[in-house]
């Protein structure tokens, strides 16, 4: 259900680098899916292993961290799921929830939405350091 890519920029909780991706926008995941070694490269490491269910009603276990991601002059914290080495980015919709970012399909654009709640997110995990999210 990918529509369109953007840029976006990936950091660790403290926002000390920032790494830029290329990812689609994708209406149809709720997490942002990162390849393994841009995560790594930022220190982030898996907090938990979660269960995905896939299109084809498969079942699959990812490794999961919290970080910051960064579209244009806004940032949010948001779940990141580990992907495979040179997997596809994907900007799921927790992620534009958090930056109150709406889908133009058409137009191929993300446009600000004040006050946006499209999905709740089911789970909460802590990061490492204790912190909050």
């Amino acid at each position: 259900m990918g529509t369109f890519r953007i840029t976006i920029e990936v950091s660790d909780l403290a926002g000390s680098q920032y790494v830029p991706l290329e990812a689609l926008v994708d209406t149809g995941a709720s997490y942002t899916l990162v390849p393994r070694p841009v995560l790594e490269q930022l220190g982030i490491e898996p907090e938990e292993r979660w269960p995905f269910t896939l299109a084809d009603d498969r079942i699959i276990e990812r490794d999961i961290a919290w970080a910051r991601v960064r579209f244009q002059a806004r940032y949010c914290f948001t779940v990141v799921v580990f992907g495979e080495p040179g997997a596809i980015s994907l900007f799921g919709a927790h992620a534009l929830e958090g930056l109150h970012l709406a889908v133009d399909p058409v137009g191929r654009r993300l446009m600000p939405v004040p006050g946006l709640l499209m999905v709740q997110l089911q789970r909460t995990i802590i990061p490492r350091d204790g912190g909050n999210p």
